[in-house]
């Protein structure tokens, strides 16, 4: 049975990871594509726990983790996103999911926030060591995001 006030969307597991992550821990919301099995914690108690979202999408889920949880506020750029590789640059690749992210994160927080990218294979060492990495089912390119936890104020 759903409880007031927490969205639908996030389970039982999702809602723990983000009451039990502490200032400054980062979660990854990954795409149906990303690594995610492979990169999370295996048996050695170290590294990101995974988090099955599987069928729901980002926008959604990421809509409904900042109705509870705040970005930080003391860092630069709470909000990451892995850049497109050179031959997507080239080729002039469009990520409009992007925009959706911007406008939801802005909107959450009352402000614009600064979203950062980086290199791909940075952002998989960035999402090893993150508290946990949440799989979806999101389909978009480059649909990959890392929220990092701020402190309510």
């Amino acid at each position: 049975m759903p409880l007031r006030g927490i969205p639908n969307i996030l389970s039982p597991d999702l809602l723990h990871v983000l009451a039990a992550m502490g200032h400054g821990d980062e979660i990854v919301l990954a795409d149906a594509h990303f690594p995610s099995s492979s990169l999370c914690r295996s048996g050695t108690g170290r590294g990101a726990r995974e988090v099955r979202a599987d069928g729901h999408n980002i926008p959604d889920l990421l809509g409904a983790i900042l109705k509870l949880m705040p970005l930080d506020q003391y860092v630069d750029n709470p909000v990451i996103l892995m850049d497109l590789v050179r031959s997507d640059k080239e080729s002039g690749l469009k990520v409009p999911i992007w925009d959706k992210y911007t406008e939801l994160v802005n909107a959450a927080e009352k402000k614009e926030i600064k979203i950062s990218k980086v290199d791909r294979f940075d952002f998989y060492d960035r999402a090893k060591t993150a508290y946990a990495i949440v799989h979806t089912g999101e389909s978009s390119v480059y649909g990959n995001v890392i929220l990092k936890k701020g402190v309510l104020v």
